[in-house]
């Protein structure tokens, strides 16, 4: 079963079920969740075949439309079964649902068991420099990704297959009170739900995987404000989830990766202060070329890690500058998130959106048996 989430997409729900119609392994059941649409989606979806089911009262944005399906749909399906959850301005490539299918049957003896399939995506369309910046680090994730053979840190909801008995057993024990917060299969509190849901099957015991195969198409942030909102509600979302976890066995990798992240953050700010300071009071230091010879390596390593997104992604990589400043850009948005998260500023999904409230709309499509195939 495949379930597209949609908030007023009908500029692009058309295009995602047409993916979904060209799978060489077609889903069995497609249906769309029409979250307090106002425009065409609901229409669209149907002349493409596919079920709608609008939300009730949803006041608790993605993660609360996807509850309130899933609580229908679970009890009508087997555990053998999956359930792949995506955006609705995603586009599948051809071979995605079979490659997913594939990989979460294939339990490999001495591992956990695998509790969701994720997507590797890129974006689209690249027009203008913002765009063609995300392109690139969703580039060098898909590399990163390939290096640490597909073991994913988040189960993206641009497009993730999960066996429907590890849902049921998140749901399971969410009720029971064995995972931090709600009580059904989302975490209504969590602004980035598909990290959340990530830790708890991790924390159940699953594996989370990202094959290289299973590639989308997601559509890009078009300006630097709506890039902005984005990325602060996936790093506060990010902060927040791991706030609720704790510190665990399954928590300690992203720690210190955020952890990492920080000390980065500090680091530029850093050495220009200490820099300056020199400067003024004992005069210029000289070309710290120990500090030279670093940062070469690591704009070879960036400018390599983006060959694969074509000769524009490489010019981007080369050129430096941009993409030196598009990380300065990210790293004040995660300091915002995290003096948000150390003062408890509130803050929610719609928040998180800038001025623009756009509407988004969720999928969801059902590929019975996957497990036994």
């Amino acid at each position: 079963m495949c379930w597209p989430g949609a908030h007023n997409e009908e500029a692009l729900i058309a295009e995602t079920l047409e993916s979904l119609a060209a799978q060489t392994r077609p889903a069995d059941e497609v249906i769309v969740v029409a979250d307090r649409c106002t425009d065409r989606t609901a229409q669209i979806s149907t002349a493409h075949g596919a079920k709608v089911v609008e939300t009730v009262a949803n006041t608790q944005a993605k993660a609360g439309a996807l509850n309130q399906v899933l609580v229908a749909l679970l009890p009508r399906v087997s555990d053998d079964d999956a359930v792949m959850i995506m955006d609705a301005d995603t586009s599948l490539s051809p071979e995605f649902i079979a490659w997913a299918a594939r990989r979460l049957h294939e339990q490999e003896p001495g591992l956990a068991p695998i509790g969701g399939v994720g997507a590797v995506f890129f974006g689209y369309p690249l027009r203008g420099l913002v765009c063609h910046l995300q392109n690139n680090e969703y580039v060098r994730y898909a590399r990163e990704l390939h290096r640490r053979y597909d073991r994913a840190d988040v189960l993206t909801g641009t497009a993730s297959l999960y066996p429907v008995r590890a849902l049921r057993e998140a749901h399971r024990a969410r009720a029971e009170g064995n995972l931090p917060r709600g009580e059904d299969v989302h975490d209504v509190q969590s602004l980035t739900e598909d990290n959340e849901l990530t830790l708890a099957l991790k924390h159940l015991g699953y594996r989370c995987v990202s094959p290289c195969a299973c590639t989308v198409g997601t559509e890009l942030m078009p300006t630097w404000s709506r890039l902005y909102y984005q990325r602060l509600r996936w790093q506060r979302g990010a902060l927040d989830n791991l706030k609720a976890y704790g510190l665990t066995r399954v928590t300690l990798p992203y720690v210190c990766r955020q952890t990492l992240t920080y000390l980065s953050v500090a680091f530029v700010p850093f050495f220009l202060t200490v820099l300056l300071y020199h400067t003024i009071a004992k005069g210029f230091p000289g070309v710290p070329w120990f500090w030279v010879a670093i940062t070469g390596i690591a704009g070879f390593e960036r400018v390599w890690a983006a060959k694969r997104g074509g000769w524009k992604a490489l010019l981007l990589a080369i050129a430096i500058v941009p993409e030196v400043l598009f990380d300065q850009f990210l790293n004040a948005v995660y300091a915002k998130a995290l003096v948000d998260t150390l003062t408890g500023t509130g803050t929610t999904w719609e928040q998180t959106r800038g001025r623009k409230k756009r509407l988004r709309k969720l999928l969801i499509t059902t590929c019975g048996g996957f497990i036994h195939e």
